[in-house]
C-alpha cells in the first residue's frame, strides 16, 4: 500500500516564488516517489476566516487552480481537488469536535496571537476570533484523516497543526476504536529563508514578493527593485544578499558557479540583477504560458477538479461511514 501524502493550500493571494520553492515545488517532487499517494486541495473552507468578499475568493481560488496545474499538478499522479467539493469533510469535523478537548483548541498558535493581540488592544480576548478561527485546527484534521493520511509536508511553523490532528486521532481511536490512521509531518528543512525585493522575508505581510507567474515587464520590474549595498560595480559583491539568495534557487549548480565568480570578481548590480531576471525569465516563460493557457481554458480546469473530487469522495465517503459506525451514527 502507498502512503497516503496530502496538502492543502489557502487561496488567500497570488502565489509567490516563496510558495514555490518553500511548498509547491517539494510537494510536487514527493509525488515522483511511487510509495507515495499524492493529494493536494485548494482549502478554500479554510480561506473562509481570512477573506469576505465572494468574488475576491473565487478570483483567488481560480488563480491558484492555474498555477498549481501550471506547475506540475496535472500529472496523473498528483489528485488535486478543491476542499469545498468534498461535503463529507465538515460533517467529519463535526464528528471530531465531540471529543476534541476545548483545551486542545485553546493552544492554538493562530487562535493564541489573536487573543493576544486583542488584550494588548485592551479588547476582549476573544473580540478578533470567529468560530472558524477557532475550529481551524478541527477542519484541518478532518482534511487528513478523511483520506486516511500517513504523511503531510509542512512547514515549521505548521508542525502544530499536524500534532494536533495526531492528537485528535488518538482522542478518537481510544473513545471509540481504531478508526483513523494517525499522521505524521515531514518538514522540508532544506530551504532556508527566501528574501523578497526588499532583503526581509518573502510575504504578502511585507509587500516584498515576486509573483511566481508576473509578466515579463513586471518581473523584470520587481527584480530590478531588489534591494542592494551602495558598493561600486568594479567591487567584489556579498554573496549572502536577496539578488544572489534568489539566483541560487533557480540555477543549476554550473550556472551558481558561474555567477559567483562574477560576484567575486566584481560587477554592477543592474548586470547581477539583469543575469537574475534572465534566469528566472527563462525558467518560468514555459509554465507561465501554461498558466495563461488554464486561465484562458479554465472548463479544462474544472473538468479536471471535478474528475479529481470522485476519486476523493470516494474514499472520504468510506472513511466517514467507518466513523459514523463507530459513534452509533447508521
Amino acid at each position: 500500500m502507498k502512503k497516503v501524502v496530502i496538502t492543502g493550500i489557502k487561496p488567500t493571494g497570488i502565489a509567490h516564488i516563496g510558495n514555490l520553492f518553500g511548498a509547491l515545488k517539494p510537494a510536487i517532487e514527493m509525488a515522483n516517489n511511487p510509495e507515495y499517494a499524492c493529494y493536494y486541495f485548494i482549502a478554500d473552507y479554510h480561506a473562509l476566516n481570512y477573506i469576505k468578499n465572494a468574488d475576491e475568493l473565487k478570483a483567488n481560488t481560480k488563480d491558484l487552480v492555474c498555477t498549481l496545474l501550471a506547475l506540475g499538478m496535472d500529472k496523473e499522479n498528483i489528485v488535486l481537488y478543491k476542499q469545498s467539493d468534498i461535503a463529507e469533510v465538515t460533517e467529519l469535523t463535526w464528528l471530531l469536535s465531540g471529543i476534541t478537548p476545548k483545551g486542545l483548541l485553546n493552544r492554538a498558535h493562530a487562535y493564541k496571537a489573536k487573543v493576544e493581540e486583542a488584550t494588548s488592544a485592551g479588547a476582549d480576548p476573544d473580540s478578533l476570533v470567529n468560530m472558524g478561527l477557532f475550529n481551524y485546527p478541527l477542519l484541518m484534521a478532518a482534511d487528513i484523516l478523511m483520506l486516511n493520511t500517513s504523511l503531510v509536508p509542512v512547514g515549521a511553523d505548521q508542525k502544530q497543526h499536524v500534532e494536533m490532528a495526531r492528537d485528535i486521532a488518538g482522542y478518537f481511536n481510544k473513545t471509540y476504536k481504531n478508526t483513523f490512521v494517525v499522521p505524521q509531518e515531514i518538514i522540508n528543512k532544506d530551504v532556508g529563508t527566501i528574501f523578497g525585493t526588499d532583503g526581509r522575508k518573502m510575504s504578502k505581510s511585507y509587500n516584498n514578493i515576486i509573483p511566481i507567474f508576473a509578466e515579463e515587464n513586471k518581473l523584470k520590474k520587481l527584480i530590478m527593485s531588489i534591494k542592494t549595498d551602495s558598493s561600486l560595480p568594479t567591487e567584489p559583491k556579498p554573496l549572502d544578499c536577496a539578488v544572489m539568495n534568489l539566483f541560487k534557487l533557480f540555477a543549476t549548480e554550473k550556472e551558481y558557479n558561474a555567477e559567483v565568480k562574477k560576484y567575486k570578481k566584481g560587477l554592477s548590480w543592474a548586470e547581477a540583477k539583469t543575469d537574475l531576471f534572465n534566469l528566472i525569465n527563462d525558467y518560468i516563460a514555459p509554465m507561465r504560458q501554461k498558466y495563461n493557457y488554464y486561465k484562458e481554458h479554465y472548463d479544462i480546469a474544472e473538468a479536471m477538479l471535478y474528475k479529481n473530487a470522485q476519486k476523493v469522495k470516494k474514499i472520504a465517503g468510506e472513511t466517514l461511514a467507518r466513523a459514523r459506525k463507530a459513534v452509533g451514527i447508521e
